[in-house]
């Protein structure tokens, strides 16, 4: 069974759209047969994402490191649920759990566990496929600063066009899995 990891944000956001795609992506995995690895919290986008994977009769691996266990955002109802110790273990677990990579919106994390598995295939670590969900515009603005790094010679094309960029669930998967 492939299976895909989601980086996402865990708030809700203000835009209806992140958690209506977080709800299409989680039913479309299902349906495909494709897991689900992400996070492991139950709160925001992540949490709606998992419980639709769930709801569809498919599977769902979070990890989530101990910290965050104890601050009680652990998802109860998952196929699996990792406990790690550290953000580290908690990233390079998902990622060896992953066949594709997914970011939809999110914070802070959600970037800097993109940009991560991003560098990660720069430096031949992996090479796996690497999406953004561009919901609404959200990822615009990351995007134009991308170009404009690959345009001052700081970033290659070749990295940049790693980046696989959809606007909805159906193109993501189809790049993706």
């Amino acid at each position: 069974m492939p299976r895909l990891c989601v980086f996402c944000g865990s708030s809700m956001g203000t835009d209806p759209a992140y958690a209506e795609a977080a709800r299409a992506l989680g039913r479309a995995l299902a349906e495909r047969g494709a897991g689900l690895v992400y996070g492991g919290a139950h709160r925001g986008l992540m949490g709606l994402l998992a419980d639709s994977v769930l709801e569809n009769g498919g599977t769902v691996i979070g990890v989530i490191p101990e910290r965050l266990v104890e601050l009680e955002v652990a998802h109860r109802g998952l196929t699996e649920q990792h406990v790690v110790k550290t953000m580290h273990e908690r990233k390079a677990l998902m990622a060896a759990h992953a066949d594709a990579f997914l970011a939809l919106p999110g914070g802070f994390g959600t970037l800097e566990e993109f940009m991560e598995v991003l560098t990660w295939a720069q430096l031949g670590y992996h090479d796996k496929p690497l999406g953004m969900l561009n919901i609404s515009g959200y990822y615009d603005g990351l995007l134009s600063w991308i170009g404009f790094a690959e345009r001052q010679g700081l970033v290659s094309s070749t990295n940049t066009g790693r980046i696989r960029v959809s606007t909805n669930v159906a193109e993501a998967l189809a790049q993706l899995l």
